[in-house]
């Protein structure tokens, strides 16, 4: 364990085998650092909030702060971070709110460039991307292996499904379904991420039949949205036809982002 005189450990706080706390860090009394966690110089960790061994933070980084949230008050809110993160210059993530269930979570491996922010009572998945200054309202949920690119937005409440790609300077207003290429200052759905599905090792009948779902889904005719899923879904017995049409058939607080009107999905 290495510990810069410089940095502030308060007492309570619990640190792993092979910690490393870099010059005027700031470590709370509630919070834990796992095996070979490194805080590079002044990063603050504080409320009651854990990181997972390996984890890299960067200078400016401001991890645990409460919720920002108008009169907030609630002092137990939590924040997990997955093992082997990286947390680059000036990334923030709250902890979760009172009426947000009391916890925001971020999975293992994740990477953060530069001013990416999580709100509180967000819940982040493994293996995701955010580019710089990509900003997740409170209630987000992101799934694995999500890409975000630089500047997008995402509106509280809102989804987005694994394996999806956002691109830049995007406004997610509306749930993005599984596996989708989203774009636009109000996000639309332009297709599938064909590239990251090559890159999953997906077999073509698999993509194919990921393809027909979009197709019928959302450039379908007769029924609504919700009942062209549930026909893709009995249609093609495949597990991510299947994650597809869940997600879109689920209970949710926004609405479902949809395809630009051009008449297919590449």
């Amino acid at each position: 364990m290495a510990i810069h005189p410089t940095a502030l450990v308060e007492d309570g706080a619990v640190l792993g085998a092979g910690v490393e706390i870099g010059p005027f860090c700031h470590v709370g009394p509630r919070v834990t650092l796992g095996e070979g966690v490194r805080l590079k110089s002044h990063v603050s960790v504080t409320g009651v909030t854990s990181l997972g061994r390996e984890c890299v933070v960067y200078p400016g980084a401001m991890l645990g702060g409460d919720g920002q949230i108008r009169g907030n008050d609630f002092a137990d809110g939590r924040l997990e971070i997955g093992e082997g993160c990286v947390l680059r210059e000036m990334v923030s993530m709250n902890v979760g709110s009172r009426k947000g269930g009391g916890v925001t979570t971020i999975g293992p491996r994740g990477y953060f460039m530069a001013n990416s922010h999580v709100g509180h009572d967000c819940h982040v998945g493994e293996g995701v991307t955010f580019a710089n200054s990509v900003a997740l309202g409170g209630h987000s949920e992101i799934g694995d292996g999500v890409i975000f690119g630089g500047l997008s937005a995402v509106q509280q409440f809102c989804r987005v499904g694994k394996g999806a790609m956002v691109g830049g300077i995007t406004g997610v207003n509306r749930d993005v379904i599984p596996y989708a290429m989203a774009f636009g200052d109000h996000v639309e759905l332009a297709g599938l991420n064909l590239i990251g599905l090559k890159r999953r090792g997906l077999s073509r009948d698999t993509i194919n039949a990921m393809r027909a779902t979009f197709r019928h889904v959302f450039y379908g005719k007769g029924g609504s949205i919700e009942d062209r899923a549930r026909e893709a879904k009995a249609r093609w017995a495949v597990k991510e036809v299947n994650e597809i049409a869940d997600f879109v058939l689920a209970d949710a607080k926004q609405k479902l982002a949809l395809a630009r009107r051009r008449g297919g999905d590449e």
